[in-house]
């Protein structure tokens, strides 16, 4: 046959099947590879080039995710806070710090306690207002009370109040001051801080009488006008006056509390006057008012739930010892369990109360001035320098 061939006559076998040499992979019948790629198993074809955006070469690893953690060289990361990193810090530097936060404030605490009890118990002794039989406080009918002895009970009341506030003044520059270090991750003892505070002792007891002052002209103008308003039209009109002004009021005081919080943390760590620490305030707090208001109401809400939750039955006890007690031992000491109650309240959330307001203080500073390259570039420096860098200008 024309088409056939044979060496030895016979016709030829057909050729073996072509198999791709070792190592490499067949391709799946019906399979075509895109224009541009090999065949799985074989090599790229001359000339190929990896898309854009690939070496070629697998990555060493898996990359970092994300801008690298920002520098914590305390008791906060140097950037923006949020209310969480806030809260967070402030038991945190208590934690850090115990003697300086929480012996510190015991300290205060009792001692202002043990002094307003005197001033409370000693008028009532002195006029026989505790002897025994008489009812709570030792007296069965209040009209029967003397003018010298309701105006000895009120004065006591008075200085006991005065001295409340000023351990309440002197306690907030001392926390101040542990605060400010504790951001830069450094502990302070008692007497330094003490050392660092003492000389604004005399500015923060002005902007608290500022403040004092402010509150009563204000009371007592909404209590002038219902008066006022009784008099000329009548006790209805004058309760719907009374309740739409008290609410102003309120509202007023929230306000002013709120724009005004930071100028006790300015006069201790920037270390200015009354006057350049409540226009400083006010310019911290004008760009950021309702973000600074919620952060501290949550923190009241929670540092009064806190100190209830542990005065309470201190006062429940001693309310009760004093609506049955028949002798004057047993009413001194419902009046000392209610003095206890509130000073184991007030030391355990007084460094919290504090600790929020300087870390907002500082937060604040950080959102408007940028104020966390400062805190950098002084996070590695002496101790003692990291003072001055809360400074708005350099002394």
């Amino acid at each position: 046959m024309g088409n056939m061939s044979s060496d030895a006559g016979g016709p030829t076998a057909p050729p073996p099947p072509a198999y791709p040499p070792p190592g490499y992979a067949q391709v799946p019948p019906g399979y075509y590879p895109p224009p541009g790629y090999a065949p799985p198993g074989y090599p790229p074809p001359s000339g190929y080039y990896p898309p854009p955006g690939y070496s070629g070469y697998p990555p060493p690893g898996y990359p970092p995710m994300g801008p690298p953690p920002a520098l914590k060289p305390g008791i906060i990361p140097l950037r923006p806070l949020g209310m969480g990193d806030i809260f967070n810090a402030a038991v945190s530097y208590i934690r850090a710090n115990p003697k300086a936060t929480l012996g510190l404030t015991t300290v205060v605490v009792v001692v202002a306690q043990v002094i307003a009890l005197l001033l409370q118990i000693g008028p009532l002794a002195t006029s026989g207002l505790l002897s025994p039989g008489l009812g709570e406080y030792g007296q069965s009918d209040p009209t029967e009370m003397s003018e010298g002895s309701i105006v000895g009970l009120l004065l006591s009341t008075a200085a006991g109040g005065v001295t409340t506030v000023f351990a309440a003044i002197v306690l907030s520059g001392l926390l101040t001051v542990v605060v400010g270090r504790a951001v830069f991750g450094a502990t302070i003892d008692v007497g330094e801080a003490w050392r660092r505070a003492r000389g604004r002792l005399l500015p923060l007891l002005g902007i608290t009488a500022l403040e004092m002052v402010g509150a009563a002209v204000l009371i007592a103008v909404v209590v002038g006008v219902v008066f006022a308003v009784v008099e000329l039209v009548g006790g209805a009109a004058a309760f719907v006056v009374g309740a739409l002004l008290g609410l102003a009021v309120l509202a007023a005081i929230a306000y002013l509390y709120t724009v005004l919080s930071f100028a006790p943390t300015l006069i201790v760590l920037e270390r200015i006057g009354v006057g350049a620490a409540i226009t400083r305030s006010f310019r911290l707090v004008r760009g950021d008012f309702w973000r600074v208001f919620g952060i501290q109401l949550l923190a009241v809400v929670v540092a009064g739930m806190v100190s209830g939750a542990v005065t309470v039955p201190f006062s429940l006890v001693g309310q009760v010892m004093l609506a049955v007690g028949e002798s004057t031992g047993t009413i001194v000491i419902a009046m000392v369990l209610i003095s206890v109650g509130g000073a184991i309240g007030q030391i355990i959330t007084a460094p919290f109360s504090a600790g929020v307001v300087v870390l907002l203080y500082a937060d604040r500073r950080i959102r408007a001035e940028a104020f966390d390259l400062v805190l950098q570039t002084g996070a590695t420096g002496a101790v003692g320098s990291t003072d001055d860098l809360w400074l708005t200008q350099r002394r």
